[in-house]
């Protein structure tokens, strides 16, 4: 373990001499550093903020192979290509491989050939997988995409849960994780889920003032389809339109092609040569725009994207910053334009990240480990309930919360000794999975809250993320129009609160009259500031 300055030299020479960068990026350094000196680390970074580098620039300050956890078979290809043989060398495992592929990477990280080794985190449920790779005594597990882990997160992946497990079964090493979007409670439910050891929070980047945000309300459905073309039809350069089905993605290509532009429909139904071409001629420089479902920009970096466009409400602020961020990579000035109908004031349904489970299963599934003579396998529990995997695992973590079961590094399902009845234990869970769901209509009404706002939505968002600014942006509609105001504020931005119902919280944001605070438990809740003072219902923490 290293010194805290000595750290940040060591990132500054590999940075350097291995990378070839002049400079690190907001947060690049600090969080290597960090790693360097022997610490776990959160990093929240926007996408396109070089988050690579970090655990590129650590992994190789650190004995021992690096283990990087992506979702994204795509990006794993990436990653590896972009390290090629530099670094100490790079290495993927995912489930297209062939048999002789996969012992040839294994025999390569064996033999200390392979310095970065990234799987896809159901990879790491296969048993020989877990066992090569715990052979290989890495030193750095860093997990990507890390808000997948959160059940608070708008991208929640059940496979995730069992990287505590996983860590556990490895030695619990050092732990990386990185996230472009990450909410306080989802900070918090990563660094719990992990088992992340006083770990350092690096949040850095949020504000991306080359990005004109703005709203364009229409009365109607139509009225707002015909604004969208309009629009889009008058910006150059590239751009992605953001739909929320293929048929949607279909009609609006071929009308933006009718007036005139170069434009292609991009969504899961097309074949994988067509989705291919696409691809491409988003890659290349010649102006084109991609009329997509929300998939289309996942891992993609490419920095001359001039607009991004919704033709609909996203279902949080999380999911809207990561689409819109896919704007402006290279500095340059770019638009984020959300259309929304008041004749449909929700837009798109707000879809939960949190599971729902069937009656009874908290209670059958405690009950079915408890009376097991033995660890009960994930797969023969799936069975006797008759559950999918997915909701299953939602199950088993819920109950680990409240301490009625254990699952070890093998997957196996076991009851806590003196822990509660199955009873009890299935009241308590679903207390936890309450305010789970709480939380995710709560991060809805922020969506509509953030549309409606005559307040500076760049500082709505930074608020959100719980970055408050006490400045207006002046890249916005609002601040355009110069409606974005702030009233008398008795709370101070940041400030810890207390409210009788909904406990402690975070003021996060003021818009005119009103204060919006993200509680610990009940989640983001915008409260008239009249009405909190007179009954003294919100006072200072």
């Amino acid at each position: 373990m290293v010194g805290h300055e000595e750290s940040r030299e060591l990132v500054r020479a590999v940075a350097r001499n291995a990378l070839g960068f002049e400079d690190l990026r907001p947060g690049q350094g600090e969080a290597a550093a960090a790693v360097v000196a022997g610490r776990d680390v959160l990093a929240v970074m926007p996408t396109g903020a070089g988050k690579s580098a970090i655990y590129q620039i650590a992994g190789v300050v650190i004995h021992g192979v690096t283990v990087v956890v992506s979702p994204l078979i795509a990006l794993q290809r990436d990653q590896v290509a972009s390290i090629g043989g530099r670094l100490g060398g790079a290495a993927q495992v995912n489930s297209s491989m062939s048999e002789s592929r996969r012992r040839e990477t294994f025999e390569d990280l064996n033999d200390g050939e392979v310095e970065f080794i990234f799987v896809a985190p159901e990879q790491l449920a296969n048993e020989e997988t877990l066992e090569q790779i715990t052979d290989a005594g890495p030193s750095l597990v860093v997990v990507d995409e890390a808000h997948c882990i959160s059940s608070w997160g708008h991208d929640f992946r059940p496979e995730y849960l069992r990287l505590g497990e996983v860590l556990e079964a490895l030695g619990h090493p050092q732990v990386l994780a990185l996230t472009a979007t990450a909410a306080p409670p989802v900070r918090r439910e990563i660094i719990e889920q992990l088992g992340m050891r006083d770990p350092v929070e690096v949040v850095r980047g949020f504000f991306r003032p080359n990005i004109h945000l703005a709203v364009d309300t229409s009365a109607d459905a139509d009225r707002a389809r015909d604004a969208l073309l309009a629009l889009v039809t008058s910006l150059q350069g590239t751009g992605i339109v953001y739909v929320a089905t293929r048929r949607q993605a279909e009609e609006l290509a071929d009308e933006l092609i009718a007036g005139g532009r170069d434009a292609a429909a991009y969504h899961a139904g097309l074949a994988a040569r067509r989705r291919d071409e696409v691809h491409e001629r988003f890659l290349d420089e010649e102006p084109v725009i991609v009329v997509a479902t929300v998939a289309f920009g996942m891992g993609i970096d490419v920095a001359h994207v001039r607009f991004v466009i919704h033709a609909d409400p996203p279902e949080s602020l999380d999911a809207y910053y990561q689409e819109l961020g896919r704007a402006g990579r290279d500095g340059e000035p770019a638009r984020a334009v959300l259309f929304r109908s008041l004749a449909d004031a929700g837009g798109r349904r707000f879809f939960g990240g949190t599971a729902e489970l069937p009656d009874g299963v908290l209670e059958q599934l405690a009950s079915a480990v408890q009376s097991a003579l033995e660890p009960l396998p994930t797969d023969i529990l799936a069975e006797i309930l008759a559950v999918p995997r997915a909701r299953l695992t939602v199950a088993l973590d819920l109950l680990q919360k409240v301490g009625a079961v254990e699952v070890d590094g093998e997957g196996a399902v076991r009851s806590v000794e003196g822990g509660p009845t199955p009873a009890e234990a299935a009241k308590a869970a679903a207390e936890v999975h309450d305010v789970y769901r709480t939380a995710e209509r709560t991060r809805g009404e922020m969506m509509l809250q953030y549309m409606a706002t005559e307040s500076c939505r760049w500082r709505t968002i930074l608020g959100y993320f719980g970055q408050p600014a006490e400045e207006n942006c002046q890249r916005c509609d609002n601040c355009d129009k110069g409606v974005a105001s702030v009233g008398h504020q008795p709370f101070a931005l940041d400030a810890r609160v207390s409210h009788e119902l909904w406990g402690e919280g975070q003021v996060i944001d003021h818009d005119g009259d009103t204060v919006t605070v993200l509680f610990d438990e009940g989640g983001y809740r915008t409260l008239s500031v009249e009405l909190v003072t007179e009954g003294e219902l919100l006072r200072p923490a």
